[in-house]
């Protein structure tokens, strides 16, 4: 064994997370808290996780439920395809392997939404088998350890770090190692401000040895953030707002949103008899990729239409919405006419 898979071994096991509702070996609540950290950080992910498993406590309840059900839980979480391939995979388990989540590396990977990392930490959390997992954490643990510079998304580099990854993978003792690889990047080797001097690998870590720690991984060129407008109504007969349904992909898939409209368009159906409209402040929603700047107009009719003109709407109540399958800005605006 390495002195580096030794030395973070030791070192989880006095120092690292053990606490975490998702450790213990049960491979299908491994895989939900994997798929949940993907892009987000543990403190968000561990009270939607504590609640979706209440919910969906085993890979064939999860498969049994509709996916709006599904991503009714998962609303506010964000990146709402993963919840969506969860879905997807629970039912593939649920009837290609009769319900028993698959112990096979090969057999997790074809599973939609998971990928090498992914199911190297299934196999080495739960099953114990010896996987090299590199996440972004890992990544630049990885970086900073063995002094290696370039773009970590560049597939050379990241090759490079694959052979590394696996290079220092332990004879043994893969679930605690696995764990400790996570705890290193998420506590000590963090991306600014790191924790050096705690560092149980500091006496053989290129970086620090040669005073590079600030310099890796190599920083991305920073890019301008592109910037969106769009008008949201907030249409309300009494209690019930009107909601349409995205479809399956892209932005949103799945879930009920507000009807939209682009900057400067103030047309409304031709159904509708307006009694009230109120113009709110505008806010603004960050996406990875993007800003939404968001104009929410609230839009009270004096009775609600006899009929939808829009496939895919439905009319609720402001409660019964708040418990839908919705995205955090949407939520946002509902609290408030909640409150």
């Amino acid at each position: 064994m390495s002195s580096f898979s030794t030395n973070l071994i030791a070192w989880q096991r006095c120092h690292g997370r053990h606490d975490l509702p998702w450790q213990g070996g049960d491979a299908y609540r491994v895989w939900l808290s994997e798929i949940m950290l993907q892009q987000t950080q543990v403190a968000t992910v561990i009270p939607y996780y504590r609640r979706f498993i209440e919910f969906f406590p085993n890979v064939v309840a999860l498969a049994e439920a509709s996916e709006e059900q599904v991503l009714a839980h998962w609303s506010g979480l964000g990146y709402y395809a993963r919840g969506r391939n969860l879905h997807r995979a629970a039912r593939i388990i649920a009837t290609q392997h009769a319900g028993e989540f698959p112990d096979q590396f090969e057999q997790l990977l074809a599973l939609p939404g998971v990928g090498r990392s992914t199911a190297a930490a299934i196999c080495a959390q739960a099953y114990h088998q010896r996987h090299a997992i590199l996440d972004g954490n890992v990544k630049r643990v990885l970086t900073r350890y063995c002094g290696i510079a370039g773009l970590t998304a560049v597939k050379s580099v990241e090759n490079q770090l694959w052979l590394l990854a696996e290079s220092l993978l332990p004879e043994r003792d893969m679930a605690t190692y696995t764990q400790a690889l996570m705890d290193m990047g998420a506590t000590l080797c963090t991306r600014s401000k790191p924790k050096c001097e705690q560092c149980p690998v500091q006496g053989a870590c290129v970086a620090y040895q040669t005073g590079r720690v600030a310099e890796l991984p190599t920083p991305k060129a920073r890019k301008v953030v592109p910037e969106r407008q769009a008008t949201f109504l907030l249409v309300m007969s009494g209690r019930e707002i009107l909601l349409e349904k995205r479809g399956p992909s892209g932005l949103w898939g799945g879930l009920w949103c507000l009807p939209q409209r682009d900057e400067g368009d103030n047309e409304y159906e031709s159904g509708w008899t307006i009694g009230e409209q109120i113009t709110w402040p505008v806010f603004t929603h960050v996406f990875t990729h993007f800003k939404l700047h968001i104009t929410p107009r609230l839009v009270r009719l004096v009775h609600k239409p006899y009929q939808i003109q829009q496939a895919g709407s439905v009319w609720m109540d402001v409660d019964e919405a708040l418990n839908a399958a919705i995205p955090t800005p949407v939520r946002q605006l509902l609290e408030q006419i909640g409150a």
